[in-house]
């Protein structure tokens, strides 16, 4: 699968490295999808192995009562990185520009992606890179939600149905031949309110995570 060139675009051209120049402390998801999605790592992360945080920020998912052995951050902004607690190390690259991770193949056990995904122009590249990254068995965790900064999503994601969106992320994974085992969904989609939908509004994010493995090397 392979995105047209079109589905790629968004509708700010300009250098992403200018809207993220600014820090932004604040909580791009609600409280539930963050306890959701700590739990979620509770369950399928494991103590003592090495995490990639791909575009990150200043707030960590991350169990508290779990120690790891690494923790590398990714991110646009180093201000937001320094903040993290959890990381033991961070870097900033445009995964626009570059999508090439500084790491040696099989350098992680588990790669995380948060409420950021919608913001890849090469999600195949990226992919590829997560790949190759991942130890055998290892495993990713793509994340999301409705909320996005929409003038940086590309138009795949913009245009979109939230259950296409996940149809997308599965598309990303499936875009490495062989690589990666079937994609799992995890979603907790929250009843609407008609009193808050006449105010365009939802009850609480609905919460979304895409995770596969890292495939054996002779499947």
């Amino acid at each position: 699968m392979q995105l047209a060139s079109e589905q790629r675009k968004k509708l700010d051209n300009a250098d992403d490295a200018l809207f993220y120049d600014y820090p932004r402390f604040v909580n791009h998801v609600d409280d539930r999808f963050i306890q959701q999605l700590t739990d979620l790592y509770r369950q399928r992360l494991q103590p003592n192995t090495r995490i990639l945080d791909l575009m990150s920020s200043w707030v960590s998912h991350l169990p508290e009562e779990i120690e790891f052995a690494h923790v590398e951050g990714h991110g646009l902004n180093a201000e937001e990185l320094a903040r993290n607690p959890r990381l033991n190390h961070y870097f900033v690259q445009n995964l626009n520009q570059n999508q090439s991770l500084p790491f040696a193949d099989q350098s992680f056990d588990a790669v995380l992606n948060t409420v950021s995904v919608q913001y890849l122009q090469y999600p195949e590249a990226v992919f590829a890179e997560i790949h190759r990254i991942l130890k055998v068995g290892g495993i990713a965790i793509i994340s999301f939600s409705n909320r996005m900064f929409y003038q940086k999503a590309i138009q795949a994601w913009r245009d979109a149905e939230e259950s296409d969106r996940t149809k997308l992320v599965f598309k990303y994974f499936a875009s490495v031949p062989k690589g990666f085992t079937k994609p799992e969904l995890v979603a907790n989609v929250p009843p609407s309110s008609p009193f808050l939908a006449m105010f365009g509004m939802a009850s609480s994010d609905p919460f979304y995570a895409v995770v596969a493995t890292r495939c054996e090397l002779d499947s």
